[in-house]
């Protein structure tokens, strides 16, 4: 019988007690913290480098308007472009120089039009990391969401004129969070527009302002242009 309740008792003593069990649940709680503070500390910096992508390609822009006179894209023709040296000894990497940089929002994402030369250009004077050989799509940047960096120079997003950089597939946060540092949070106005997008595809900008009275939604994806 003794040793029936002394076994008993040894069972019993092989639960968790309850400070045990807080030091479980305190630990899952920082675990769970920590994941979660990881993680926006990745999509910040995802933001941080969609600001510095878009301030960037401007800066880039003016640097080379300095050095060509003329805007990358547009800068032509190919055989003047060619003759500068061996990183510009690439096929059609000139634009029409016609003083227009020409690339339609259809166009925005797909490299052709003067898109392709916009960027290639860029690479081959060195103001943008890539290799200028490449050509169409492969001649776009991506971005910090797995989408594409494009520019249009066509009126788009309710009127929003003159040359303009595009980020594809932008989660709609990180849209709020751009925008804000940017323009003035609303994607219907200021110099920043947003056109919502399919989730996962690069959406063009629209022809039209965003809709809901610029406001974002979360739940969504967008394209993000702003004017240089």
């Amino acid at each position: 019988m003794n040793n029936s309740i002394k076994a008993i008792g040894n069972m019993k003593q092989q639960g968790f007690t309850l400070i045990e069990i807080a030091i479980v649940l305190v630990i899952i709680g920082l675990l769970v913290g920590g994941v979660l503070q990881g993680q926006e500390l990745i999509e910040n910096s995802r933001v941080k480098q969609a600001v510095k992508d878009m301030n960037g390609t401007a800066a880039a822009v003016f640097a080379y308007q300095d050095r060509y006179g003329r805007t990358p894209g547009d800068d032509g023709p190919t055989a003047t472009v060619q003759a500068r040296g061996s990183s510009w000894n690439s096929a059609n990497i000139g634009g029409d120089a016609d003083g227009r940089l020409e690339i339609n929002r259809n166009q925005t994402f797909n490299g052709t039009g003067e898109g392709g030369p916009f960027w290639r250009q860029l690479m081959a004077a060195g103001f943008i990391s890539g290799d200028p050989s490449n050509v169409g799509v492969a001649a776009l940047p991506t971005n910090s969401w797995g989408g594409l960096i494009g520019v249009t120079s066509q009126v788009a997003n309710g009127g929003l004129g003159g040359n303009k950089v595009c980020l594809s597939q932008v989660p709609g946060s990180s849209a709020i969070a751009i925008d804000n540092e940017l323009d003035d949070g609303n994607g219907a106005t200021g110099r920043l527009r947003a056109t919502q997008g399919t989730s996962g595809q690069n959406t063009v900008p629209s022809n039209n302002a965003l809709g809901g009275g610029g406001v974002y939604s979360e739940d969504n994806e967008y394209t993000l242009c702003y004017r240089m």
